[in-house]
C-alpha cells in the first residue's frame, strides 16, 4: 500500500502558488545536496562553515529574501516561511543563520536605518559578503530587554557604547552588529562595524543545543561611533521588538520543518524495523503515535499558512505571531520527542536527526520569546490587561 506524506493529509501543496512551491523545492534541494551530508559532523564538532554558507545562500537569494530593493529577492512572506521550513528541516542552526541575517540585522537597518546605512550594508548582506548579528539580549535581561545595562552616551558628536550582549547568533563571524543600547533618549539601535576598537565577540562554549550554529557574547568597551551610527528611526523598545516579530514569523514555519523531518524519519524507520517478526509500523501503538504526530503537524502548518497570508495582507498582529510561535514550537518539540521513542536507542545517535532536532528545539522554544512570554502576549490581547510584571 502506498504511503502518504504527512503534510499531504492536509493537502498542504494546494495552499501554495507555483512560485511558492518552486522556492520551497529549491531550498529543499540545496539542503539535501549541500547541508544534510555534513550535519552530523558539524553538530558533533560544534562547528559550522557559516561564512561559506552565507555566501551560498546569498547566491540563492535567501538572505533578506522578503525585503524589497537593495538587491533582495522581494518574495512574499509565505515564500520566506517555506524557505525557513526547509532550512529547519535540515537544522535549526541553519535557519537561525538566515533568520538573524535577514529578519533581525538586515530588517533593523531596512526598517529603522538611514538611506546611507541601507546602501552601505544591505546589498552586501543580501549576497552574504557581509554577515550581521543582532545584539539585544543580555545575560541578565532576556525576557525583559527593557532592563538592559548596555548604554550609549554622547561625547561631543560621537556616541560611546559600553556593555555586553549574550546568546548572539552569528556574533563572532559578523561584519556588522546591530546593537541596542540605553540612551538619555530611551533605547536606540546602533550600526556597529565589528572591526571598531573596543568591540570583541567571544564564542559561547559547551552548548548541547544549536551546535551547528555560531553563538557568541558581544563585549563593547568604550566603543566610539560617529553620530550617524544610530538608527535614526529607532525609538524605544518597540523597534527591536518589531524585529523580533519578523524573526518569530520564520520560526512559525521553521519549527514545523524540524518536526516534519522527525516524523518522516520515524515513519521510514518504523517501516523498515522488524519487531516480533513484523514491521514496527504494523503495530497499533506505533500507528497511533504516527497519526497523532501527523495531526499536530498538519494543524500547525494550516496555522502557519494563515499567519503568512495575514502578513502578506499587511494585517498580521503581534499576538497572532505569538500564537504561531507558541503552538508550533511546542508541537515540534513534542513530535521530536515522540519520534525518538519509535527509534528506540537508535534515536539518540547522530545517525538519525531526531535527537539533534529535539536538542535544537529546546533553544527555539526559548529564543525570540519564551513560551511564558507568548502566553502573556496572548493573554493581554484577550483581556486588555498586561500581566508581565
Amino acid at each position: 500500500m502506498t504511503r502518504t506524506a504527512p503534510l499531504d493529509l492536509v493537502a498542504a501543496d494546494d495552499l501554495f502558488s507555483d512560485e511558492e512551491r518552486a522556492i520551497r523545492d529549491t531550498v529543499r534541494k540545496f539542503c539535501a545536496d549541500r547541508i544534510r551530508p555534513h550535519l552530523a559532523e558539524w553538530f558533533e564538532k560544534g562547528e559550522l562553515p557559516a561564512r561559506d554558507l552565507a555566501r551560498e545562500m546569498g547566491e540563492l537569494g535567501l538572505l533578506g529574501m522578503h525585503l524589497q530593493g537593495y538587491g533582495a529577492a522581494g518574495t512574499n512572506a509565505v515564500s520566506y516561511g517555506l524557505a525557513c521550513h526547509e532550512l529547519e528541516a535540515a537544522d535549526s542552526g541553519l535557519r537561525s543563520l538566515v533568520s538573524v541575517q535577514g529578519s533581525l540585522a538586515m530588517y533593523a537597518i531596512y526598517a529603522y536605518g538611514s538611506e546611507e546605512q541601507k546602501n552601505e550594508w544591505l546589498p552586501r548582506m543580501v549576497t552574504g559578503e557581509a554577515v550581521g548579528c543582532f545584539g539585544l539580549t543580555e545575560a541578565d535581561f532576556g525576557s525583559n530587554p527593557g532592563g538592559m545595562r548596555t548604554n550609549a552616551k554622547k561625547d561631543g558628536s560621537d556616541w560611546v557604547l559600553n556593555g555586553t550582549k549574550m546568546w548572539i547568533t552569528n556574533g563572532s563571524i559578523a561584519d556588522v552588529a546591530v546593537v541596542w543600547a540605553r540612551t538619555d533618549e530611551g533605547i536606540r539601535g546602533f550600526v556597529v562595524p565589528t572591526t571598531v576598537k573596543g568591540f570583541t565577540a567571544n564564542t559561547v562554549p559547551g552548548k548541547l543545543s544549536l551546535r551547528a550554529s555560531v553563538t557568541s557574547e558581544l563585549v563593547l568597551e568604550d566603543v566610539r561611533l560617529p553620530a550617524d551610527a544610530v538608527l535614526p528611526h529607532s525609538k524605544g523598545l518597540a523597534s527591536p521588538l518589531g524585529c523580533l516579530n519578523e524573526a518569530r514569523f520564520g520560526i512559525v514555519f521553521g519549527s514545523l520543518g524540524a518536526a516534519r523531518d522527525c516524523l518522516e524519519t520515524a515513519i521510514a524507520y518504523a517501516s523498515d524495523r522488524e519487531v516480533f517478526d513484523k514491521p514496527l509500523s504494523a503495530y497499533q501503538l506505533t500507528q497511533a503515535k504516527l497519526a497523532e504526530m501527523a495531526l499536530e503537524l498538519g494543524k500547525g502548518m494550516l496555522l502557519a499558512v494563515r499567519i503568512g497570508r495575514l502578513k502578506d495582507a499587511g494585517t498580521l498582529k503581534p499576538e497572532q505571531v505569538s500564537m504561531g510561535k507558541l503552538n508550533n514550537v511546542r508541537v515540534a518539540l513534542r513530535i521530536a520527542r515522540e519520534a525518538r521513542t519509535i527509534l528506540g536507542a537508535n534515536g539518540i545517535t547522530l545517525e538519525y536527526p531526531v535527537m539533534r532536532h529535539a536538542n535544537n528545539l529546546e533553544s527555539v522554544l526559548t529564543y525570540e520569546g519564551t513560551s511564558e512570554v507568548h502566553l502573556l502576549v496572548i493573554g493581554q490581547a484577550l483581556t486588555g490587561v498586561g500581566a508581565f510584571r
